[in-house]
C-alpha cells in the first residue's frame, strides 16, 4: 500500500471514531436514526453536522440550525480551486465530487506531488472517510441509549473542541486575532438576549473586521 493510501486510511479511522462521538450527541438531542443517517450521508461534514445538532439540542430552530451548518460549510467552497484538477472534467461526475471536497480530503490530495498521486488520495480518502463517518455515526446512534448521557463521558466536548482544533490555524496572524476577539465578543452579547444558534451566526460578522486589517496590513 502506498504512503498516501495508508495515511487517508489512518485519517478516515480517526474521522469514523469522532463519528461516533457525533452519533451519540445526535440521539441525544432527539434525532432519530433515520435523520443520522440521512444527516452523514448527504451533509458529510463534521463541523456543520455537529453545529447543527448543538443548536437543536439547546432548543433552537431549525432555521438557526440550518443557518450555522450552511455558515461552516461554505468553507468548503474555497477548496474548489485547490483540488480541480483532480476532479472529472464533465460537469454531472464533477458536480457529484463536489459531496467529498472537504478539509481532509483537500488536504490528502494538496499535498501529493503529481495529479495522479493527488487523484487517488483524494478519493480513495473521500471514499473511506465517507464510510467510516457513516458506520461511526450510525453506530453513535444506536449506542446512544446504552451510553446514556453525553456530559457522563465528556462527550458534550467534542463540539467545541472541534471549533478549537479549526480555529488554531487563523490565529496566528493579527487578522484572525481580530476576528476572533470580536466573534468571541459577539457570542457573548447575544447569547443572553438570542435564541439558540443565533449568536453563532452574528458571531461571523466578525470575519469583516478581521478581513479589514488584513487588507490594511497588505497595502502597508
Amino acid at each position: 500500500m502506498s504512503a498516501h493510501r495508508r495515511e487517508g486510511f489512518v485519517l478516515a479511522t480517526a474521522v469514523g471514531i469522532v463519528g461516533v462521538t457525533f452519533g451519540v450527541l445526535a440521539d441525544a438531542a432527539g434525532l432519530s436514526l433515520a435523520q443520522v443517517v440521512v444527516m452523514s450521508a448527504l451533509v458529510f461534514t463534521g463541523a456543520s453536522q455537529f453545529a447543527a445538532v448543538s443548536v437543536v439540542d439547546t432548543g433552537g430552530s431549525g432555521i438557526a440550525a440550518v443557518g450555522s451548518a450552511l455558515l461552516l460549510a461554505a468553507r468548503n467552497a474555497l477548496y474548489g480551486p485547490v483540488v480541480a484538477r483532480v476532479l472529472p472534467q464533465a460537469w454531472i461526475p464533477r458536480a457529484g465530487s463536489a459531496q467529498f471536497v472537504i478539509d481532509e480530503t483537500t488536504a490528502m490530495a494538496s499535498v501529493q506531488e503529481t495529479d495522479d498521486d493527488a487523484r487517488d488520495a483524494f478519493w480513495w480518502t473521500a471514499i473511506w472517510l465517507w464510510s467510516l463517518w457513516n458506520v461511526g455515526s450510525i453506530g453513535g446512534a444506536l449506542l446512544g441509549s446504552v451510553i446514556g448521557a453525553p456530559e457522563t463521558w465528556g462527550l458534550d466536548a467534542a463540539f467545541p473542541a472541534a471549533f478549537v482544533a479549526l480555529l488554531a490555524p487563523h490565529v496566528r496572524k493579527r487578522p484572525g486575532q481580530v476576528a476572533a476577539v470580536v466573534g468571541a465578543a459577539l457570542a457573548v452579547a447575544f447569547t443572553p438576549i438570542a435564541p439558540a444558534g443565533v449568536p453563532l451566526l452574528v458571531a461571523a460578522l466578525a470575519v469583516i473586521p478581521g478581513w479589514l486589517v488584513g487588507r490594511r496590513e497588505a497595502a502597508v
